[in-house]
């Protein structure tokens, strides 16, 4: 994967998927990605299944959270160490999703699969569940805070309108303030360009 620091997109899923019903030997694993945006979502999620499906054997899943792919966790819900939850943060790791859930629900069918056959099924499922999903690309942005005198206010719209920049917040008085969404890798040029323009404060929020 792209080094993190120096990417500055991301990519999610847009929805909730279809659930993907994988099947071995007997056993029934149903992978559903889930878009999640903190731990206390993934948990409202997991509580919702565990209800909906009190008769499962197991429901195994993992996530991975932050723009920069910084939060993850995986859990193998009572399955053979790493055969469950390592799997299906691998199929996270090769789409390249963040603020992503995925649960692989299963239904024991009465034929042990052994740890590799375990593995193989989790993966698979979770690969269904990622496959079935909308991936879309985000940008990261940084918000850059702009104090000045109202005389500077052409000026400062001029650079906004050229730089292609979103208002994110203004006041505009005698003294203006106005906070800009800036894409995360244009962030210090753009600084730059606001700073060489005497009488302008820039401020990373």
């Amino acid at each position: 994967m792209e080094e993190q620091t120096s990417r500055d997109t991301y990519k999610t899923i847009a929805k909730t998927s279809e659930e993907s019903l994988f099947k071995d030997r007997g056993s029934k694993f149903i992978g559903q990605a889930h878009p999640v945006k903190s731990e206390a979502q993934v948990e409202e999620v997991l509580a919702a299944l565990h209800q909906q499906h009190n008769k499962a054997s197991h429901i195994c899943y993992a996530w991975q959270l932050g723009k920069n792919y910084e939060q993850y966790r995986a859990n193998d819900d009572g399955e053979p160490n790493n055969s469950a939850g390592q799997p299906i943060y691998g199929q996270l790791q090769s789409f390249e999703v963040t603020d992503t859930l995925v649960t692989v629900i299963r239904y024991y069918g009465g034929t042990n699969l052994g740890v590799g056959g375990l593995i193989q099924a989790y993966k698979t499922a979770a690969q269904f569940a990622l496959e079935s999903s909308k991936i879309v690309v985000k940008t990261i942005t940084e918000e850059l805070q702009l104090n000045f005198e109202y005389a500077l206010l052409h000026t400062v719209m001029r650079i906004i309108k050229e730089e292609q920049l979103d208002i994110a917040h203004q006041e505009m008085e005698l003294s203006c303030e106005v906070t800009v969404s800036v894409r995360k890798n244009d962030l210090e040029r753009i600084q730059e360009r606001f700073n060489a323009v005497f009488g302008i404060k820039t401020t990373v929020l």
